[in-house]
């Protein structure tokens, strides 16, 4: 499907039915598979023959939904997970290991924060958080000799950092070690970080891909871009006597990475995607395309009306051109951000809390990034026990609403809006 562009990749890619075969991609709910000899078997566990042998570490339903990620990332393969948490713990647990160091953006969502900065820290891995804004000087200050990954995000989650990823790919490389990027906010409809230097890229595709909140789910796709074959990175460089003694830079070529990620980590782990919830995230991903087109549109005309109402005191969204990340957006985002806005209202926790009580078509709800619009009010939810100085040494204001505009019509999306505001 390299031919066609992404839109069509959208509809099209990762599943191609033969003759006879079902036009739309099946639900294979089986946990193993029916081989004439043991050496046909062997051949599947030696990686000599494709095929599946058990759903652990892959499945048809959840290959197929591999192959379109792959496709739309512009990666050289991928490996679904069963959230983005174990995607992104996946993603670094693959070249690091305890005694090993990772330097990331301070500017991501607070699961992955607590996962490489709490838990990761008690399997020996450390981190150094830096300002994503930073000059190259300083962000340099943080690589160490062990340093093995940059992690970083295009758009943050809450904040809405537009992240420079030709800068922190920079950082990377001249330092020998892979840049890994979060790209759930995005999506590849509106940026595709392996075109700006990134060899990662992760998402939680319970969010924009899926777009209904029905299925929780992750996916890393490998670039195949990174050159493995070093002292640094021995789990790739050396042999795996955990796998027959393969050595994943040497016998895996460019795919090393994805393949070392699943028949090691996921092999051992487990934490594999179920085959109903691949195939609803394909159902997702056939109409991602025009999803976020309309998110963009409609989050962009959120955010300037926002801009122009007297009882807000600020609105960060990078799509306009008041916001501090505008440039950046231009550059890396021409297409459109993401769906995701916020906001501050006068009178603080109080206003904002009874604010988002008066909404009737957007609903309270934790989840973002999917159809429907929805808010949340981190002060009195995610980070209630927060007082205001602490809250704003955690950059949640206490006044901060995250809205996740969806794809209704937006004239009853602002009719909301105004209603909610006349009351408060």
């Amino acid at each position: 499907m390299n031919d066609y562009s992404i839109n069509t990749n959208c509809v099209q890619s990762g599943y191609e039915p033969k003759n006879g075969e079902p036009r739309v991609l099946p639900i294979y709910q089986s946990t193993t598979y029916k081989y004439d000899t043991s050496d046909q078997v062997g051949k599947l566990f030696d990686l000599e023959a494709e095929g599946f042998f058990y759903s652990r570490l892959s499945n048809p339903t959840v290959d197929a939904v591999e192959k379109k990620i792959a496709s739309l990332e512009g990666g050289i393969g991928a490996l679904c997970t069963s959230s983005g948490q174990a995607a992104t713990t996946f993603a670094i647990l693959n070249i690091c290991g305890a005694g090993d160091h990772v330097v990331s953006s301070i500017a991501i969502y607070g699961g992955s924060t607590n996962l490489i900065g709490v838990t990761l820290k008690k399997l020996g891995i450390e981190v150094t958080f830096v300002d994503p804004d930073s000059p190259m000087e300083e962000l340099q200050k943080a690589v160490r000799e062990n340093t093995k990954c940059i992690f970083t995000e295009t758009i943050s989650n809450p904040t809405l950092v537009v992240c420079d990823i030709e800068k922190m790919a920079k950082l990377a490389h001249q330092n020998g070690v892979p840049l890994i990027v979060d790209n759930t906010f995005a999506t590849p409809i509106n940026c595709r970080p392996f075109e700006h230097g990134a060899d990662i890229v992760i998402h939680s595709t319970s969010k924009y891909m899926d777009g209904h909140a029905i299925a929780l789910g992750g996916v890393i796709i490998d670039s195949g871009n990174f050159d493995w074959n070093t002292d640094k990175f021995p789990g790739l460089s050396t042999p795996d006597e955990s796998y027959h003694g393969m050595v994943y830079a040497r016998d895996c070529g460019k795919a090393a990475y994805i393949t070392k990620a699943r028949v090691q980590l996921m092999r051992d782990m487990g934490a594999t995607p179920a085959p109903l919830n691949a195939f609803l995230l394909n159902v997702g991903l056939e109409t991602l395309h025009l999803r976020v087109q309309r998110h963009c549109e409609n989050a962009l005309a959120v955010a300037k009306w926002l801009e122009s109402n007297e009882k807000v005191t600020w609105v960060n969204y990078p799509g306009l051109e008041s916001n501090k990340y505008y440039d950046l957006s231009k550059k890396y985002l021409p297409n459109g951000v993401c769906g995701v806005v916020s906001f501050g209202v006068k009178g603080g926790r109080e206003a904002a809390a009874n604010l988002m009580e008066k909404l009737k078509l957007a609903a309270i709800v934790v989840h973002v990034a999917d159809a429907r619009t929805s808010v949340l009010h981190p002060a009195s939810t995610t980070h209630r026990q927060l007082t205001d100085e602490q809250l704003e040494q955690a950059g949640v204001e206490p006044e901060l609403i995250r809205m996740s505009v969806g794809i209704e019509d937006i004239v009853d999306i602002i009719k909301d809006l105004e209603q909610a505001f006349e009351q408060v």
